[in-house]
């Protein structure tokens, strides 16, 4: 949300050195983002207005005080002064109005439900409807508020001086003199003050006046049969703290979105209500003759019960990672309103009720530290003792991680950052089961429903949303998949998917090249049958354990994606490759004696594969150094005719053709003859 408040308005709290645009830049750096500093000269009034960006947890900052005191603690770590002149929440307390309550008038208040309203203060005072001091109409419309009479100004002024919506209501036209909070019936209706019929889609909160006529939308605006007009002569000063849910849920249901609403749906501080309404007493004093008639009531069933957090400055260093000095650290805190009691090393730190809902770990005490010290100030590396901290498994993970993106990307290949939820249609169309995959109970489209289970569906997506673009397409995508278990979160695994449109030899060279960039070794292959691939797919195992699958995707499916050029996919265990990867190889003397090469061509069948054959001249022959496919494709070797070139050499002499021989012979009688077609040397 944004705010608008002014640099004049700003120095009634805030005694400072520290001009308009330096307020502007330090406090951008460090705390709230003023987005804009607008000059203002109108009616012999000059002022600067601030546009000022409040992110959703700091709500406390959405007022002229918040911001003072963001100041206070942020313009000295830049060699301005700032302090407060006073803090309004410790000067306006219920003490100094003992002398002028009454008991002329009264209210009968009921709240059905103490979680929808965990405060509620009100007070009667006679008042004369005037128009506003001059100060405040200028102050609200150079905030983009309009100025309507002294007394519904003071609500508007109060809002953005101290951060708490209040609301006035006319006395005599409350029937009964009752207030009774409840949530809405669905169909109950209000006309809120700008004239707007409002049906309520039922479990708003609302106040009626013991009659059945709703007199309020709590939160977001007020009714209409209760507003101030210029005739009114008592009014009720009504501050409040709300259920922020319900709040949220009424304005977006209704499309009531107002400032009121920005407020509360955000979590208001209870103890801010009684300042607002003592502040607000205040101001009807100067500008409507304000006379308090009724006695104060404070419905509080829970008051705040302040807490503590402890840490020490070893703590705080570790993690920001530099040190700051615990003069420095201790000064920080106190001017950002926190308690501290420092003993040696360690910081009990006190939280003021306006900061409970985003300060409760120590993390949030170390990160109040961080911000106002400067997070510009933090090296521009990462700190060895953070980067020691982490765990080894993380480690190594993103060490792989880069090292194989960037391989893959010399190689050509350009890497996709998919959802990892794919749409119903999608598992259809690949005829993957949505039922085995994990649903999303919220979603807030059809397309990510489902989470993966594995990389190739978006990959083909990918193709299939990119085909006609470019000739070659080749991609790749390093991310988790998601697979179901009972009665316990997914099990989440690291995947590493590729997809081209060439041919299944480069990409099955792609995955043997990064294979060898990985230093992996001992890799065997294995026929597959996976759902999504033809006959053309191989598995490459490592130990017995499969570690990647290469495959070309079924016709049908092509055409289901309505995909005309070929679709080549491999998806690898990234988990395992980072296990077995290796950043230097074994060592390994270089052999000076001769190396000879033989080549024999084989049948093959369901029986005889390249791998069989592979695994039987390697358990034949000692002299075996190397073998290779010059003819053939070993994927799909049955019903193939396969070449193979074998390398012989001995690390102890130079050997004979004669002895390369041998042990070819030796390979072919492993191998059984029905596979068996010819030998050529």
């Amino acid at each position: 949300m944004n705010i608008k408040i002014t640099y004049n308005w700003l120095l009634e709290y805030l005694e400072t050195d520290a001009g308009p645009y330096e307020i502007q830049k330090y406090l951008s750096l460090c705390g709230p983002s003023i987005e804009k500093v607008i000059e203002y000269d109108s009616k012999g009034i000059k002022d600067y207005i601030f546009d000022i960006e409040v992110t959703s947890n700091r709500i406390d900052t959405a007022s002229v005080f918040g911001i003072a005191q963001e100041a206070q603690a942020i313009l000295p770590q830049f060699n301005k002064k700032a302090q407060l002149k006073f803090n309004p929440l410790e000067k306006y307390r219920f003490g100094s109005l003992e002398k002028e309550l009454g008991v002329k008038n009264k209210l009968d208040i009921q709240i059905t439900d103490s979680s929808l309203c965990s405060r509620f203060t009100a007070l009667i005072l006679d008042v004369k409807i005037e128009k506003s001091p001059e100060i405040i109409k200028q102050r609200l419309t150079m905030c983009d508020i309009k100025s309507i009479s002294n007394v519904i100004d003071i609500s508007n002024y109060l809002m953005l001086a101290l951060g708490q919506p209040t609301h006035i209501f006319d006395y005599d036209k409350i029937k009964n003199k009752k207030m009774w909070l409840r949530l809405s019936k669905p169909g109950e209706k209000i006309i809120t003050l700008d004239g707007k019929e409002i049906n309520l889609p039922g479990n708003d909160i609302v106040i009626e006046d013991g009659s059945g006529k709703l007199i309020d939308l709590c939160g977001i605006m007020g009714g209409l049969n209760s507003s101030v007009t210029p005739e009114t002569k008592k009014i009720i000063l009504f501050v409040q703290t709300y259920n922020k849910r319900k709040i949220r849920q009424t304005s977006m249901t209704t499309g009531q979105r107002t400032m009121a609403a920005t407020y509360f749906e955000k979590g208001l501080d209870e103890d801010r209500v009684e300042a607002a309404i003592i502040y607000g007493v205040e101001l009807l004093k100067k500008s409507a003759g304000g006379i308090i008639t009724s006695p104060l009531y404070d419905i509080y069933p829970q008051p705040y019960q302040s807490k503590k957090i402890t840490v020490n400055q070893d703590y705080i260093d570790g993690k920001i990672g530099v040190k700051v000095p615990k003069d420095k650290s201790l000064t920080i805190l106190k001017s950002l309103g926190f308690n501290v009691n420092l003993t040696d090393n360690q910081f009990e730190v006190e939280i003021p009720s306006y900061r409970k809902n985003d300060v409760s770990i120590k993390e949030d005490i170390v990160e109040e530290i961080a911000r106002v010290n400067g997070y510009f100030n933090l090296p521009g590396i990462l700190s060895p003792y953070v980067y020691i901290k982490q765990p080894e498994e993380l480690q190594k993970f993103f060490f792989w991680s880069n090292r194989v993106k960037y391989f893959l990307k010399d190689l050509g290949l350009n890497e996709v950052v998919n959802y990892s939820m794919v749409s119903e249609k999608l598992l259809n169309a690949l005829e993957l089961k949505p039922e085995t995959h994990l649903c999303l109970s919220n979603t807030i489209s059809d397309e990510i429903k489902y989470l993966r289970t594995s990389l190739l569906v978006s990959l083909i997506k990918n193709i299939k949303d990119n085909q006609g673009k470019k000739k070659g397409l080749k991609f790749f995508e390093l991310a988790k998949v998601y697979h179901k278990k009972d009665n316990d979160l997914p099990e989440e695994k690291y995947k590493l998917g590729l997809v081209t449109n060439s041919n299944f030899q480069e990409l099955k060279g792609i995955v043997e090249a990064l294979f060898t960039e990985l230093k992996i070794k001992k890799i065997t292959r294995k026929k597959t049958n996976h759902q999504l691939f033809s006959d053309m797919q191989v598995g490459f195992m490592v130990n017995n354990n499969l570690i990647a699958i290469i495959g070309e995707l079924k016709p049908p499916y092509k055409l289901a994606m309505e995909i005309k050029d070929n679709v080549i996919l491999a998806e690898l265990d990234f988990q395992k490759l980072a296990s077995l990867a290796r950043v230097v190889p074994d060592y390994k003397p270089i052999n000076p004696y001769a190396v000879i090469n033989l080549d024999a061509t084989f049948g093959t069948n369901e029986l005889i594969t390249y791998q069989s054959i592979i695994d039987a001249a390697y358990k034949t022959s000692s002299l075996l150094i190397d073998a290779e496919v010059i003819s053939g494709i070993k994927e799909t070797s049955i019903n193939n005719k396969l070449t193979l070139r074998f390398y012989f050499s001995s690390p102890e002499r130079n050997i004979t053709i004669d002895d390369a021989k041998q042990e070819l012979e030796k390979i072919k009688l492993m191998v059984p003859q029905s596979g068996l077609e010819k030998v050529k040397e």
